[in-house]
């Protein structure tokens, strides 16, 4: 594949402008970090321009590389079958594109750096930490891998970093099934434990219903800290490219073309 591969980020869309105004100023600092790369949005649900419209566009400009990368933190039902259908789709009509999908952004070192910057930003002292328990928050899943995931990334943030203790929480999906609590329920856990102060780190890229959700059950649960979301944090746009540069150098991720024959 082409090493000059037009990057496409997938984010999921929202009806809350602020999720695509996010997207677009962390693709700009990507943009900023490589210059020259072409990078380009496209949206699963939500907002425009859709994934197939823009893989069109490019196709009929004579791109024939492109590396589709889900702005994704965990591998779950988007990243495993519905990003996947519709590239796979969209390789069926245009047969001289080549569309490799790029791995989804997390577990990554960069991701919790990102995580401190944000509670950082929210007045969490270097000084803190022991004293400080955390809540992990993300938007949630059902999916066994992202939860084992979600807890796993917990667990090693809190070896790593010298946290009292960290524990994840879910804005949706939070239920005995999921063995995950909700942001409120983490946070009243924690202060129930002796933390003598709670932070609560949204693990969400762009704000939204979700995150707006994580906000809430932080507030009414009487947390000391609220980080905001991850946003164009410098980290995650260092992420996007050290993602686009592992599939453009790979040979093992199948192209979407040869599977679609």
């Amino acid at each position: 594949m082409n090493a000059r591969a037009t990057l496409l980020v997938i984010a999921h869309g929202s009806r809350d402008p602020r999720h695509a105004a996010t997207v677009s100023a962390l693709c700009a600092r990507v943009r900023t970090l490589r210059p020259g790369l072409r990078v380009e949005v496209g949206y699963l649900d939500f907002n425009a321009p859709s994934v197939p419209r823009v893989l069109e566009r490019l196709s009929s400009e004579g791109v024939r590389d492109v590396v589709a990368l889900p702005l994704l933190l965990t591998r779950a039902f988007h990243a495993k079958s519905d990003i996947p259908s519709v590239l796979r789709e969209a390789a069926r009509r245009l047969p001289l594109l080549t569309v490799h999908q790029a791995g989804v952004l997390g577990p990554s070192s960069l991701l919790t750096a990102a995580l401190e910057r944000r509670l950082e930003e929210a007045g969490l002292r270097p000084g803190d930490r022991r004293s400080t328990g955390v809540v992990l928050a993300s938007a949630g899943s059902s999916d066994p891998e992202a939860i084992a995931v979600i807890a796993e990334i917990a667990r090693e943030w809190r070896r790593t970093a010298n946290w009292c203790a960290v524990r994840p929480a879910f804005a949706s999906a939070a239920s005995p099934a999921t063995g995950v609590p909700r942001t409120a329920d983490a946070v009243r856990a924690l202060r129930a434990e002796g933390a003598d102060r709670v932070a609560v780190a949204p693990y969400v890229i762009a704000p939204g219903f979700l995150p707006d959700r994580i906000a809430t059950g932080a507030r009414e649960a009487g947390a000391d800290l609220l980080a905001p979301v991850l946003g164009p944090a410098p980290e995650l746009a260092r992420l996007l490219l050290r993602r686009y540069d592992q599939a453009a150098e790979s040979r093992v991720l199948p192209e979407l073309t040869a599977l679609s024959a």
